[in-house]
Order: structure tokens, then sequence, then C-alpha cells
């Protein structure tokens, strides 16, 4: 058997598998309120749902070759704060993923990517922060994979081949609420529609739409103020068909993606998300500039101090 879940396997079974043709898959993703319709558990069973088939495409695809499946971490940082909601410190979403890749980079594997279903930011770039790491204290090709599709996803860039997969058109407002969706919208209920229709509230075909410009975004826990519901976008529009389409088009990009992180055409740098570059969203930003503004007051009390000596 060529696909193995990680906590089944025994210690001489995971030792006994080639490193050069294995790939470890890690799912990392929060509990997360998602609106009165959803589970919090939808980032983490769609990371999952998407992990489990880019495992069995790789050893379709690639005779020989072993995927292992790790058990889902349910870790997230950035996330919208209500019950159930389990949010986790952005550093420490770094240092498990970083601790995980550490573990499977001494034990000699090769190539380890990250499954995320949550858009966070900080969420996002403490998976590449990781990745990025064990990349290069191992020499090995780890990388979140996740990230930048999912930027490209919510852009619409891929709306053309998402029409091609459906077989028909988008509508000019289909498109307009695909721009508006986010969160426990139009995409995430069909989704769940698709994978865990026993988990959907059917209050979902009655819920107004919720729309949210970038200014309002910027603000924490945007969707769950003056009286928002916790979701962003059209989940009344949710159908399973459009689930199917999204999800062989970016099943489809991530294997693009991730042949060529396996065949080194591809480094993980090259497919960071766009909040990697932004120093704001990065692990240790808040404390080193923390530090440095301390450091600066001292400093200027120091001055004033000696000033008034003289």
């Amino acid at each position: 058997m060529s696909l193995h879940r990680l906590e089944e396997m025994s210690t001489p079974a995971l030792d006994a598998l080639d490193r050069a043709r294995t790939v470890i898959i890690l799912t990392v993703s929060p509990l997360e309120t998602h609106g009165p319709h959803l589970p919090v558990g939808v980032d983490a069973i769609a990371a999952r749902h998407f992990a489990e088939r880019v495992a069995e495409r790789l050893v379709a695809a690639r005779p020989g070759w072993s995927a292992v499946l790790a058990p889902t971490l349910h870790l997230g940082s950035f996330t919208f704060h209500s019950v159930g909601t389990v949010g986790v410190r952005q550093r420490v979403v770094r240092d498990a993923v970083l601790d995980y890749g550490d573990a499977l980079g001494r034990a000699g594997f090769r190539y380890i990517l990250v499954a995320n279903g949550h858009g966070g930011p900080g969420h996002l770039v403490a998976l590449e922060e990781a990745a990025a790491t064990v990349s290069r204290r191992h020499r090995i090709t780890m990388a979140s994979f996740t990230g930048r599709l999912a930027w490209d996803f919510l852009r619409g860039r891929y709306l053309d081949k998402i029409e091609a997969a459906l077989g028909r058109a988008l509508t000019d407002e289909e498109r307009r609420a695909f721009a508006e969706d986010a969160h426990g919208g139009w995409w995430e209920t069909s989704l769940m529609l698709m994978l865990r229709p026993d988990l959907v509230d059917d209050v979902y075909r009655t819920l107004p739409p919720a729309r949210y410009s970038w200014p309002e975004r910027a603000v924490p826990n945007y969707p769950l103020r003056n009286g928002g519901q916790g979701y962003v976008g059209h989940p009344a529009l949710a159908d399973p068909a459009f689930a199917r389409a999204t999800s062989e088009v970016l099943l489809g990009e991530t294997m693009e993606l991730v042949e060529g992180l396996l065949d080194g055409r591809i480094t993980p740098s090259e497919e960071h998300s766009p909040f990697f570059a932004v120093p704001f969203f990065r692990t240790d930003f808040w404390p080193v500039a923390t530090a440095a503004m301390t450091l600066a007051a001292l400093g200027t009390l120091v001055l004033l101090w000696r000033k008034r000596d003289r």
C-alpha cells in the first residue's frame, strides 16, 4: 500500500519507506466560527479533503512513491473570535509546525507538504515561515502550498476554468458574489454540502448576503460586529455542483504546484502568499518592534536625563 496514515504506522514500517520517494502531508487548520449554518471545523475538514485527494493523485501518478497523511492539527491564528473558535498565537502555530517538520526532517524525509484551509494572513505566514526554516535547516523541501493558491482563487483568477468545469458561464450576479465571498459564504457552504451535508444547517438557504469593503475587513472580528453572524459572502447561493467544479480546478492547480516542487522546478519561496512579504504579518514583527520602541524610549529618557543634569 502506498497511501498511509502516520498515526497508524509502526516505527519500522515508517522507517522502511524510501525517503526519496515519500511525501508527508500535514493538515493544519483552526476551529473557528463560520456563521450559524456551518461547523467550527470547516477549515480543517476542507484541508483534510484536499490533502487526501492530493495524496491519492500523487501515488497514482508516481508508481513506487508513497504518501503519508499526518493527523490534523487544529491550530490557527488570525481567527474570528466567537463561541467555538480556538485561536492560537501565531508563534505557537509556527513553532508547532516547525517541530513537526524538524522531526520529519531529522528522520530523513525529503518532501513535506502543509495543507491548510484557513485564510488568516498571519496564519498563512506562520506556516510559510515554519516550512522555510525546516527546508533551510535540513536541506529538504517543505512547503505550505495553499496560501498562494487561495489568494489566486479568491481573486477570481480561476473563474474561466471554473466555468469550464461547471459547463456554463457564471452570471454577472454570481461573479459579483464570488468577488465578495471570503468566509462561510458561497464556496465554503457549497464545499460542506458536497463533503458533509449532515453538518450544514438548512438556515443557510435564508441567510442574507454579508458584504464588507476592504477597509471594513481590516477591523478585527469584523463579521461579528454590528449584528454580523460570522460569515462573509453569499451562503444562500451554495450548491454542491459549484463545489465539485471549484474543487476539481483547485486540485488541478495544486497538483501542478506539487509536481513542480517534487521535481525541483519550483522552490517553496516562489509560491509564498503575498502576505509573506509584508513585515506586519511576520511572526516576530511585534516582539521586535516592541523591543525597538522600548529601547528607543529608554534612549530618549537617558538623553533627557543627561540634558537635565547639565
